[in-house]
């Protein structure tokens, strides 16, 4: 449901935050069992030291489900208050409904419009600008803005240059729109296609459909040249970044902390050194989650919080890159005081009850399809035999 156009809703805050990861976690030890790899040859190519891995039953949507509850919670937020919900993936749990479309349905969030988008790593960046630009026209109040991805279940586990990279999780943000100073500054996206095959999964679409051979040559899993890849991230970021900057009218000197895309230790260090910011202003969890695609900043962002890197007025940049080839960087400037206050019992109460609530609702709705279909099928049959 459209929100009106108010002066106010203008510019999108981060008014809540949440985060996902499976329990399970798969160390370099582990990976040393499975292919022909050591902790110490992760560690130099990567940083990577562990990573977590969605167990039997957990999927993309049940990820992104416990990072938006979360989300909500911080925000104090009614999900039925939802205008909209986008969530970025590239594993989602089915080709077609949108993950998001499943996640509005689990949350309760009866009136919120819902869509995937796909832009690799950048996933997340692109999903944030959507929403934001939507805000700024006055379309939307609030939006809940998910990146969450289960890699593991496209990961080739024979292939030592790319198994030992990526991990599983979700990330979610609440933006809403008010008239506060701050919130979304600025946002600049791109793309090249002509670089499609540096970072693909080649089977599975249109060009190639599943079939038994495509299962057996592995092409339903990820496949990277890791050094295009890296030349590529390590010159578009800083890129990326100085455009963002300079559209919002500020410098790199401004810039609080910069959470960008977790992909690799190196590339991180060397976009620090070609934007010209210290590593001490670059965030980074790599160690512990290893690359988690669009699920990779929104979580870095969820424990930059919590590790207390973020006050009020912070200018925070946001970058990344991914298949696409994509990248997209995303200026903001905190406004919401921290710690933010505990939720009330009673507003907890009421989220919880309305998550029981979707539940039985879903379930009823289905049901009654069902019994609709086959009271249309009764009342089609009988009238077929009165024209006979």
């Amino acid at each position: 449901m459209a929100t009106p156009r108010t002066e106010t809703a203008r510019r999108a805050h981060i008014v809540g935050w949440g985060m996902a990861v499976p329990e399970r976690v798969l160390s370099n030890g582990d990976l040393c069992a499975m292919v022909d790899t050591s902790d110490e040859w992760i560690r130099q190519r990567t940083g990577i030291v562990e990573r977590h891995i969605a167990g039997e039953g957990e999927t993309t949507l049940s990820l992104a489900l416990r990072a938006s509850q979360a989300a909500l919670e911080v925000a104090n937020l009614d999900p039925a208050l939802l205008d909209l919900v986008v969530v970025a993936t590239i594993t989602p749990d089915y080709a077609f409904p949108a993950t998001a479309c499943l996640l509005q349905d689990a949350l309760g969030a009866e009136r919120a419009a819902a869509f995937d988008l796909s832009a690799g790593c950048s996933g997340f960046v692109y999903a944030l600008s959507v929403a934001a630009g939507m805000i700024a026209a006055g379309d939307y109040k609030h939006c809940l803005v998910v990146g969450a991805e289960t890699l593991s279940r496209i990961t080739d586990w024979t292939d030592r240059n790319t198994c030992v990279l990526f991990g599983d999780g979700a990330g979610a943000v609440i933006l809403e729109a008010n008239g506060a100073q701050g919130g979304i500054l600025s946002s600049v996206l791109g793309s090249d296609g002509s670089g499609k095959e540096l970072l693909i999964q080649p089977a599975g679409g249109s060009a190639q459909p599943a079939s038994a051979e495509t299962v057996q040559a592995r092409k339903h899993t990820v496949q990277m040249d890791g050094r295009q890849v890296f030349r590529f991230a390590t010159r578009i970021m800083p890129d990326v970044s100085r455009r963002v900057l300079s559209k919002a009218g500020l410098t790199v000197e401004d810039v609080s902390l910069v959470i960008p895309h977790q992909a690799n230790d190196r590339i991180l260090q060397a976009a620090a050194r070609n934007l010209g910011i210290d590593e001490g202003r670059v965030y980074s969890n790599l160690s512990r989650y290893g690359n988690t695609s669009s699920a990779s900043i929104p979580i870095a962002l969820c424990e930059a919080i919590e590790h207390g890197l973020v006050k009020r007025d912070a200018v925070l940049l946001l970058t990344g890159f991914g298949a696409g080839l994509t990248w997209a960087a995303t200026l903001l400037r905190w406004s919401l005081p921290l710690p933010v206050p505990t939720p009330s019992r009673r507003m907890t109460f009421w989220r919880n009850l309305r998550y029981r609530w979707a539940q039985l609702r879903s379930h009823w709705r289905r049901f009654w399809r069902n019994v609709d279909a086959r009271l249309f099928q009764i009342l089609y049959d009988e009238e077929g035999r009165r024209k006979r």
